[in-house]
């Protein structure tokens, strides 16, 4: 008995359609991770053609599975779940580690090459090309440091 027999035509074009959504938009995604040039905009093209390609093909499961199965099948929605929770939680994380190392808010950083940093380089040099906060933005993000003597 072959299972793809049992599927009606609606569900399996609509299925195929939202599979071919999701591959598109994941490709969107990665084609944006070689386009894009600063970092920023690199970490976020795939992490949203990722979620949003993923949602996709979940929900071409959930159709065609809950079609071929007579009741609905809800474990991909676990997985839906999973993928949006953690995809942009390492975002953030990846946004958060380029920003302590001096990339964010500056040209040096958008250009890929980082301001010198260390006990050779001077304050001008840190701090050259970095943007000042707008108005009523906080001057710092994360944890306050120790000064190295």
């Amino acid at each position: 008995m072959n299972p793809a027999a049992e599927i009606p035509a609606a569900v399996a074009v609509l299925a195929a359609l939202l599979v071919l959504a999701g591959a598109v938009l994941t490709l969107i995604g990665t084609l944006g991770l070689l386009r894009l040039r600063s970092f920023y905009a690199r970490v976020h093209a795939p992490t949203m053609g990722t979620t949003l390609g993923a949602g996709c093909m979940l929900i071409a499961s959930i159709l065609l599975f809950s079609a071929l199965e007579s009741r609905p099948v809800l474990h991909e929605i676990a997985i839906g779940v999973f993928m949006t929770l953690t995809t942009p939680v390492t975002l953030m994380l990846l946004l958060r580690a380029a920003m302590q190392r001096g990339g964010i808010g500056s040209r040096a950083g958008e250009s890929g090459e980082a301001p010198p940093q260390g006990p050779g380089a001077t304050q001008a040099q840190r701090l050259r090309g970095f943007r000042p906060c707008p108005k009523g933005a906080p001057e710092r993000v994360g944890p306050r440091r120790k000064a190295q003597p």
